[in-house]
């Protein structure tokens, strides 16, 4: 097939400055570069720059921060999504949009293919082919990283300079190389010496968070304000989707709230060791399961968390626009009509705890019903004992027959 045009997922880094001229080498096409801003901030602003010295005549430079929380970071936290239990998903819930922006600039400049610098070990590349096959069926993607012999950052640096690219990758004297991906619900650090599952990282490597032990000796409580399940206000005053999230974040580094160093099993069948910064999010996440706690029946909160690794595996793997995390997200968002009210938190050396939740309207805590004091009739004690004796009768009847309870 002959390609006429590529759209890359451009940032401007080694990789993607590498990747532009070798694709305009090996597939002799024109490059249309999309870098989309989702809060990484001080990595967007030199790649028009950068992207235009390399010859790009179409240059797609997007801030999607609004967009990213709103319709991706929030719908995901409605579900309390945690992957292997302690995975905020913050790299893998930004893939889909940029597959999304990637194929819709795709049709909007007539292009061939698309194109990204995922390698061909993790799971990005998964991510992003999965969410562009789904958006566009017949989209050619080029993988440079499982096309090129340029398997190394060694290799990459000389391409660089034999093709006059510049790049601004130097190895500081003593410094740690990591590998880093940064947006606004968190910071990855993957690679380097990181790939010793025993070595603990620098504390120079933390970006967001100060360490607990140095953070404020006195607590700071915060106050969010839910509606269907999203945070629509901090401490009284009302901000967008992703000024909510700044605002978290800012809190919750200043705390030294949600570091994370895990080995997690990549959907391509490795182990990776990753170090995770999820301020915002942490605090996103006891907040929202507190006002769950007021305003949701026991058992959908009990059919949420059967669900929840699974959807949780669905974003983790590429699948976010898939039916099947369709079909549950409605399902999520429909349980999320009740959980309205407000959560009072305390952030303090790394932790957050819930300080209060109150929910007006929706609240399902019954304080006649759940009082140790005198209810009033509201709760006959009695009605306990034919509870438990129908719940223990298929234990008795085993005990009778002397079912042995474990094997002998």
């Amino acid at each position: 097939m002959k390609i006429k045009k590529v759209v890359l997922a451009y940032s401007g880094g080694l990789d993607t400055s590498v990747i532009v001229k070798w694709l305009q080498d090996t597939y002799d096409c024109e490059v249309v570069t999309f870098t989309a801003d989702i809060g990484q901030g001080e990595e967007v602003s030199p790649a028009r720059r950068k992207a235009k010295k390399a010859g790009v005549k179409q240059i797609y430079i997007e801030d999607l921060r609004e967009e990213f929380v709103r319709d991706f970071v929030f719908p995901m936290f409605r579900a309390n999504a945690v992957y292997e239990g302690e995975y905020l998903l913050g790299t893998s819930i930004a893939r889909p949009l940029i597959a999304k922006r990637l194929v819709e600039i795709a049709r909007e400049t007539g292009a061939d293919a698309i194109s990204h610098g995922a390698t061909g070990k993790g799971n990005d590349q998964v991510r992003f082919e999965l969410g562009a096959y789904a958006l566009m069926p017949q989209v050619k993607v080029i993988a440079p990283w499982r096309e090129w012999d340029l398997l190394s950052r060694e290799k990459l640096l000389d391409y660089a300079d034999e093709h006059g690219i510049p790049v601004e990758y130097k190895k500081k004297k003593g410094e740690a190389p990591y590998s880093m991906d940064a947006n606004l619900l968190h910071i990855s650090y993957e690679g380097g010496v990181l790939e010793d599952p025993a070595f603990e990282p620098e504390e120079s490597m933390w970006r967001l968070t100060v360490s607990p032990e140095k953070a404020p000796n006195r607590p700071q409580y915060v106050e969010l304000e839910y509606r269907r399940g999203d945070i629509v206000a901090i401490n009284g005053k009302k901000l967008t989707p992703a000024k909510v999230l700044a605002t978290l974040n800012r809190l919750g580094g200043r705390h030294g709230i949600g570091r994370l160093d895990i080995v997690e099993n990549r959907f391509v069948g490795m182990k990776s060791r990753g170090c995770y910064e999820t301020p915002g999010g942490t605090i996103m996440l006891k907040g929202h399961r507190a006002i769950e706690s007021i305003t949701l029946d026991r058992e959908v909160v009990a059919l949420k968390d059967d669900l929840m690794p699974r959807y949780a595996r669905m974003i983790y793997n590429g699948y976010w626009f898939s039916p099947e995390r369709v079909l549950l997200q409605n399902l999520i968002d429909e349980s999320q009509q009740p959980v309205n009210g407000t959560v009072r938190l305390k952030l303090y050396k790394g932790t957050v705890m819930v300080a209060g939740r109150e929910s007006k309207r929706n609240s399902l805590f019954d304080t006649r019903v759940a009082t140790f004091d005198d209810d009033r009739g509201a709760y006959d004690q009695k009605d306990a004992e034919g509870f438990i004796k129908l719940n223990a009768l298929r234990l008795r009847i085993a005990a009778r027959k002397k079912r042995p309870l474990g094997d002998k």
